[in-house]
């Protein structure tokens, strides 16, 4: 039978990627957090890990279970807090309106497990552009907004709070030739063929932090579009490390990478109108993504 402790042991060597810092934040042996890992593994039936010089990374099955490992974290949390806090009960609805990355690699596992804590307030989500969620912030349409802070334009002069920043970095495929360098720079680029993400204003971002004008082969929407072409290794992109993951759909392993040059990192946040009043629902909610970003290992 599994444990919570050999949840929370595989967790935090996980997001580590060292048994030796995961044992030092548990506050337990090394040898404690290999045994509770051998444990799971073998219960599972499947290879969590592997290690590499300097600690450990996750196998293809280790990235699948670790998404499980933290929703079992936080719905024992959850539930804890459901029965201790009062605040509970609060009521209200609200609008949100989301871009395709804010939905997609941020908002969902947030959103589940604050209406579980909170399970009397309603959403109604929204998808939309940047511009176009500004808009229905200022005609009323909606109450709240998930964006891209930085793609933010000043005419409404929005207010927002900052959830979480993530850092771009760069992908490319296992056996790419750059991954034989210690250190990789923007200039390392220059001849490399290049995939580029085309939502959420991807392009415009990518235009002010490149340095070098990239050979596009390929510009679209589809996220597992580009994890493909680069781990077929026939292009690389930078993009931020909240939409990461390692593999491809058929299998192909995606690194990344840090670069050497200094990158803006990809910063979420909710915003509204100047002058509004937000309800207790809407602060709640706004307070609760924020304790969970400073959480979050982006």
């Amino acid at each position: 039978m599994l444990t919570l402790k050999q949840i929370r042991y595989f967790v935090a060597a996980a997001e580590t990627e060292k048994v030796s810092a995961a044992a030092t934040s548990l506050g337990i042996s090394q040898s404690a957090v290999t045994v509770a890992i051998k444990e799971l593994e073998a219960q599972l039936g499947i290879s969590l890990i592997r290690r590499r010089v300097g600690g450990i990374e996750l196998t293809q099955d280790g990235h699948k279970f670790l998404h499980h490992a933290r929703n079992i974290e936080a719905n024992i949390v959850d539930a804890m807090n459901s029965m201790t806090n009062k605040e509970a009960q609060t009521t209200g609805s609200i609008r949100l309106g989301v871009t395709y990355t804010g939905v997609g690699y941020y908002l969902l596992p947030n959103l589940a497990r604050f209406r579980r804590a909170y399970p009397n307030v309603v959403f109604n989500l929204i998808e939309m552009e940047r511009s176009e969620l500004e808009e229905a912030l200022h005609g009323g349409g909606i109450d709240l907004a998930l964006v891209i802070v930085s793609n933010l334009s000043r005419r409404h002069n929005l207010r927002y709070r900052m959830l979480m920043r993530s850092p771009r970095t760069l992908w490319l495929s296992s056996g790419h030739r750059l991954n034989r360098l210690s250190k990789i720079s923007l200039q390392d680029l220059r001849d490399e063929t290049y995939v580029q993400f085309a939502s959420d204003e991807a392009p415009v971002a990518a235009r002010g932090y490149l340095k070098v004008k990239p050979k596009v082969v390929l510009s679209t929407s589809s996220m597992e579009a580009v994890r493909g072409i680069v781990a077929t290794g026939e292009a690389v992109t930078i993009l931020a490390h909240l939409v990461y993951r390692p593999w491809s759909l058929d299998g192909g392993r995606v690194e990344s990478r840090a670069l050497a040059d200094k990158l803006p990192s990809l910063d979420l946040g909710l915003a509204w109108t100047p002058g509004k009043t937000l309800s207790e629902a809407e602060r709640k909610f706004i307070d609760y993504l924020q304790k969970e970003g400073s959480n979050a290992s982006v």
